[in-house]
């Protein structure tokens, strides 16, 4: 609004001297006003005195201030439904919800920042982080060579490769990359308390052998015998064949046992090829003691239902096996995989392989006190100490 020549004090004046007779034509032409100007003075502060015209000013320019404040209020909260389905927590979010506040609704940075109560430092904040552009392109890789990996295997793995970087980066540059693997988890019952099974902790104190079931492109089914050494978490055999019997069992642990050594204990379910009379014959000749499961207790031979869960969840939901032999050389190179180079969660990171050889070597250690003696007086300062063999649970 154009601002007037004339004060409020000046334009009573000027209506006063048309009270006092003078024509109203001969006012307008001294103080050079129309006669439309006039009669709008005199219709807005005719019968006023100078106090009561100030007055009316002031709340002229209270009600002015009322109404921009009312209207900033009613944008406020147009702009916040707005943002009220998005969540701003983050300071990612809170930039994005400033921007489309400053775009949409033509607010400045400052009245944006007051309305969602954010840090103007933190708004204008730009990120210094590198782009660690090789180590993402060499974490794509690994995660399209093994697709079923978390960000926590692939971070030792990515250790092993000399790239020294902290496991939550790893994780932040796995989530940014969208890299996130979907756990298929089935319902979780309650189970009852039940006395697990004690072992030692060497090799071949106790091993689980179990099957597992895939089918070939051409839609025949074929098995998979899965023999675990329960204390190292190694595969020691995985046999695929479309047809496995109870003698084969026999021949196959006979085999094994010749190479690695007796078990202390053979840990399976009720199927029918480990109650056959052929396995019962077997054990017997063979002296290994056989432990069958409760029936309808899978994870009292959890060890190996864990690992037939990652054979399938890493192998076979990801292959697609033409025959026989194609099958037996693709399992082949991912157990030889599994045992050497795949980190395991439960032994710390390590793989079964090189955990199998420190259990060797501790073992070795203690079965050799002449050897336990020189090393501990050969060095007094850093002597470690050597955990006995103690039972741990495996159940």
């Amino acid at each position: 609004m154009k601002r007037s020549r004339f004060s409020e004090e000046q334009i009573i004046a000027v209506l006063r001297e048309q009270e006092a007779g003078v024509p109203t034509a001969d006012v307008c032409r001294k103080h050079g006003i129309s006669s439309a100007t006039f009669y709008a003075w005199k219709a807005r502060y005719g019968g006023m005195d100078v106090s009561d015209a100030k007055r009316l000013k002031g709340l002229e320019e209270e009600n002015a201030k009322l109404k921009r404040l009312l209207a900033d209020a009613m944008l406020d909260n147009v702009a916040l439904k707005d943002l009220l389905s998005k969540k701003f927590l983050t300071p990612v979010a809170r930039r994005e919800a400033v921007a489309h506040l400053e775009t949409t609704y033509g607010m400045s940075e400052r009245r944006a920042c007051q309305v969602i109560c954010a840090d103007r430092k933190m708004i204008r904040y730009r990120s210094r982080r590198p782009a660690d552009a090789v180590l993402r392109l060499r974490l794509r890789e690994l995660a399209g060579e093994q697709r079923r990996f978390g960000y926590r295997r692939l971070h030792v793995l990515l250790r092993h490769e000399g790239h020294v970087v902290n496991r939550k980066k790893t994780q932040r540059l796995y989530r940014e990359e969208g890299l996130s693997v979907r756990r298929r988890r089935g319902r979780k019952r309650a189970t009852g308390t039940r006395a697990p099974l004690l072992v030692e902790t060497k090799p071949n104190a106790r091993w689980s052998i179990d099957f597992v079931h895939d089918q070939f492109a051409s839609g025949r089914r074929f098995r998979i015998l899965n023999i675990i050494d329960d204390v190292t978490k190694e595969c020691l055999a995985a046999i695929p064949d479309t047809s496995i019997s109870g003698r084969r069992v026999a021949r196959e642990l006979a085999g094994i046992i010749c190479w690695r050594g007796k078990p202390g204990m053979i840990v399976s379910d009720h199927g029918t090829e480990f109650t056959s009379n052929a396995m019962l014959a077997w054990t017997q000749a063979a002296g290994v003691a056989w432990h069958f499961i409760a029936p309808g207790k899978p994870m009292q031979n959890g060890i190996c239902e864990a690992f037939n869960g990652r054979m399938r969840d890493e192998l076979l939901n990801e292959t697609l096996f033409y025959d026989l032999d194609h099958a037996r050389s693709v399992v082949a190179k991912w157990v030889t995989a599994y045992n050497e180079r795949r980190p395991h969660s439960a032994l710390g990171y390590l793989t079964p392989a090189a955990y199998a050889a420190t259990l060797t070597a501790t073992h070795d250690r203690l079965r050799n006190p002449d050897q336990l003696r020189r090393s501990s007086v050969a060095q007094p300062a850093h002597m470690r100490q050597s955990q006995p063999w103690t039972p741990a649970s495996a159940g």
